[in-house]
């Protein structure tokens, strides 16, 4: 016999909140972040898709079955049903489309890089403010399986003090990828691989190693035709004391993302390309740190579903959405360091690029400094 307290207890039960999600920009990376959110049927519905091309939109929305297409991030949100934004649009809309959503109350999901300068993050933080809608920005390899063994091994002091790291992105792109007519402008992509591309890999050393300090660096365009660099290398220094070497290029055959990070007592390895499983670690002690040990990993690739699982947790649970405008600015203010650094030839502090000036207005400050028509 049933009991009749028990099923009307059950009646009783709110059911999870379901986030309706209208995805900005329906090109490439979109895919992926659609596939992402499609993994959590029971928490996000993908209502709308955006795009100038109607096609293209259609496309989208029938592959993923989105509920509906439109050509404006204004037309998306009049049907009511859109709890938060997903931009995947190029960079130089992501500001302007984000302090929209914002100013209609929604919440927001930016694709790298948030912004193309540190000005537009300032003004993106002010609307944030104004706003009951929160921002999380994409830097999926926070996410991946291992970081947070080693953020826990950092943080407890198993491996004694950072001493020195590689952090390298060596990728490979032809000119024709270059000559999308968006790519590799200053004003409509933010810059070359320091801005697009090395960005994802720095930001976990960043989310690990803590606050940089200073930064020298070099950079140029050796083999691409593009306004931007295709080449960046610095040196960084952090609070810690510890220094890092970071390489961002798009002209290496063999394609590898590398982070080593030596510690007093460890060093950590991670090698892979696009994302790292729990298999992409290697961990050797010190001499006499027998002790220290490095469990096997597993779990999901670090990925857009990685980072889009903390950002559905954190929404059920109440919590700040993970990677927030804070998190992002230390990694974009080290983004504009490397470029004053290359572009004046000085080393530049943390303290220095934040105090304004023509390289927190544009990455290049201006200087067009690998511009063709000019020849620099």
């Amino acid at each position: 016999m049933h009991s009749t307290a028990n099923a009307g207890a059950s009646a009783a039960v709110t059911p999870a909140p379901v986030y309706g999600v209208a995805i900005v920009g329906t090109g490439g990376i979109a895919n992926a972040h659609a596939e992402a959110l499609s993994a959590f049927p029971d928490q996000v519905r993908l209502v709308a898709g955006v795009d100038l091309d109607a096609d293209r939109a259609k496309e989208f929305a029938e592959r993923w079955a989105v509920g509906r297409t439109a050509s404006s991030l204004q037309d998306a949100l009049a049907g009511g049903d859109v709890d938060t934004v997903v931009i995947c649009t190029p960079p130089a809309s992501h500001g302007p489309l984000a302090i929209e959503a914002l100013e209609a109350g929604v919440n927001v999901v930016i694709e790298k890089p948030p912004t193309l300068s540190l000005k537009q993050m300032r003004e993106l933080a002010e609307a944030e403010e104004r706003s009951t809608g929160t921002v999380s920005c994409i830097f999926q390899h926070r996410f991946g399986p291992g970081a947070e063994q080693l953020r826990r091994l950092h943080g407890d002091g198993s491996l004694g003090r950072p001493l020195v790291g590689v952090c390298n992105t060596l990728w490979f792109r032809d000119q024709p990828y270059f000559d999308v007519p968006w790519r590799g402008k200053w004003d409509v992509e933010g810059g070359g691989p320091t801005m697009g591309h090395g960005i994802h890999q720095f930001d976990l050393l960043l989310d690990l190693w803590g606050r940089w300090t200073d930064v020298t660096a070099y950079a140029g365009k050796l083999a691409r035709r593009t306004a931007t660099e295709d080449v960046s290398c610095a040196i960084v220094r952090f609070e810690s004391g510890a220094v890092a070497t970071i390489t961002n290029s798009l002209v290496s055959p063999r394609e590898s993302s590398y982070l080593r990070l030596d510690y007093e007592r460890a060093t950590v390895e991670l090698e892979h390309l696009y994302g790292y499983t729990g298999d992409d670690w290697r961990f050797t002690p010190a001499p006499g740190a027998d002790d220290l040990e490095w469990s096997s990993v597993e779990g999901e690739r670090s990925s857009h579903r990685s980072q889009y699982e903390a950002w559905v947790r954190a929404r059920t649970e109440g919590t700040p959405p993970p990677v927030g405008l804070a998190d992002a600015l230390v990694t974009m203010e080290l983004v504009a360091a490397i470029y004053q650094s290359a572009i004046t030839k000085q080393s530049v502090s943390r303290e220095e690029i934040q105090q304004g000036g023509a390289f927190e207005e544009r990455m290049d400050g201006f200087a067009e400094p690998w511009n063709e028509e000019t020849g620099a």
